[in-house]
């Protein structure tokens, strides 16, 4: 599919894929998943979208979203994209103070929400803001302190369907520019107040088209799980991609429910912060402490098959002899395929990782029984993927070989620099931040210092966490922390 501009791309894939289900959801674990095809898909993106210039949303306004994972997270995505509106999400977990800060710095008139608890802080924000008037609660359950100021997602959904402002609507979408801001993504930030990291439309397609080079195993048979926070750069991405390569979505509203979501959807593909893994790591582990020595020895066997099968002679894009391949098929049948079935991970295609260091212990381990851990790295300012593991000739021990047409070189202090059309417009209304980011010849500085192994790249430490000891030595605290 050629590259196309988010304003348009739910009805792309609607002429495309009809009737055909785009997103599965659920409000609880013991629901039915819900389906919603493409064709509603766009419908609905039509009726929001329409539902905006109903209630005064001009463009280039900024709109925020504070909620779990829910479906109504895309669908307004693309309702404000064809709108030429700007998008601004917040973590559901969000406090008063943050919420506060991104209204005023962002001059938010709409939000979002998604239960009670966000739209009690929503609403604490609004009694004392000169910004916020109105909060738009997709949970139905919802009890509004102001009537005036609250209105349910459905109402809204109601109000577009009623409208005849398609012509406005229309018009806004004949103007859209890859130049436009998509959204404004705010840093969490270790200091100090978050930083709204800007991202043009020519940054999401530039990802898009980026990643269909690099990640070519996948396809629209594939499904994935909406697991990780939208808010963040790392599943949004991802979903846009999804959306893009007409991959079916599972929205999982609560990160507490993953474990029984996977076996219940059996995924092919879901994005994971290291922590996961580490923690489906440890619950392995403790079983396999349960076993008898004897199975152990088994075990341990099958382990140093796998590597020798995935990791050291597929990784570098060799064939294993009939004798390696025979044994592999066998620790596959007794172990392997037992832990991902338990898991629910026995269809994995790809299974990205990124958002902190993740041990090469447990890469390696994963790798071995024929998980495909995808290791990445990247930042809100790169619109996510700066590097992420080849199908082939990946190197364990680094992030990933560097995605193509993304410039990665190594400046001062060991610091990586950024240079590409996924690299963001800057930090939004923070010009002290813009311009300590950038060189004057346009490089992006991290924060992050490594070096580069052949067209890999290594992380050693964050340039901004070093401490001094007493005797004047840096001390990088990120193996501690891994460690720990």
């Amino acid at each position: 599919m050629e590259n196309i501009h988010f304003s348009q791309l739910v009805f792309a894939q609607a002429k495309k894929y009809g009737e055909r289900v785009a997103l599965y959801h659920r409000e609880e674990l013991t629901d039915a998943w819900s389906k919603i095809s493409w064709n509603l898909l766009a419908n609905q993106v039509t009726a929001i979208s329409k539902a905006f210039v109903e209630i005064g949303v001009v463009e280039k306004q900024r709109v925020a979203q504070f909620s779990q994972n829910k479906a109504e997270n895309l669908i307004v995505d693309f309702a404000l994209f064809a709108n030429r509106a700007i998008m601004i999400p917040l973590y559901a977990t969000s406090s008063v103070s943050q919420v506060e800060f991104i209204v005023n710095d962002a001059e938010i008139e709409v939000m979002f929400v998604g239960d009670q608890q966000q739209y009690n802080v929503a609403y604490e924000v609004l009694k004392a803001s000169k910004f916020l008037k109105k909060i738009i609660a997709f949970d139905k359950k919802v009890i509004f302190a102001d009537q005036h100021h609250g209105m349910y997602y459905s109402d809204f959904l109601s109000l577009g369907e009623k409208s005849v402002k398609d012509s406005e609507v229309e018009g806004r979408q004949s103007r859209v520019s890859e130049d436009d801001l998509a959204c404004i993504l705010y840093t969490s930030g270790t200091t100090g107040n978050p930083k709204g990291v800007m991202i043009p439309h020519s940054c999401f397609n530039e990802a898009m088209r980026i990643h269909t080079i690099r990640l070519t195993s996948i396809t629209d048979k594939d499904t994935t799980i909406a697991f990780l926070p939208l808010s963040h750069v790392f599943e949004r991405t991802w979903c846009y991609f999804c959306l893009f390569k007409g991959v079916t979505i599972y929205i999982n509203l609560r990160p507490t429910e993953i474990q029984q979501t996977i076996r219940d959807v059996h995924p092919t593909l879901m994005c994971a912060v290291p922590r996961f893994w580490e923690k489906v790591y440890a619950g392995v582990k403790d079983n396999l402490s349960k076993y008898s020595p004897i199975m152990l020895g088994i075990v341990a066997w099958a382990v140093a098959t796998g590597k020798k099968h995935n990791v050291d002679i597929l990784r570098r894009g060799k064939k294993p002899d009939f004798l390696l391949k025979f044994g592999y098929s066998i620790a596959d049948k007794l172990i392997f395929s037992k832990v991902k079935e338990t898991l629910g991970i026995e269809n994995a295609n790809m299974l990205p990782v990124a958002g902190a260091k993740l041990s090469d212990k447990i890469a390696l381990f994963f790798r071995s029984i024929g998980v495909p851990l995808v290791y990445g790295y990247g930042l809100t300012e790169s619109t996510a993927t700066v590097c992420c593991y080849e199908y082939v000739n990946y190197e364990i021990g680094t992030v990933g070989n560097i995605m193509p047409d993304v410039q990665v070189k190594i400046g001062d202090e060991n610091e990586i620099m950024l240079k590409g059309n996924t690299i963001f417009a800057g930090y939004y209304n923070n010009p002290a931040a813009n311009a300590a980011s950038f060189t004057e010849d346009g490089w992006f500085k991290t924060g992050d210092a490594g070096f580069i192994k052949e067209d890999k790249l290594v992380l050693t430490e964050r340039i901004k966490d070093l401490f001094k000891t007493s005797n004047g030595k840096y001390i990088a605290p990120q193996e501690i922390e891994t460690r720990l």
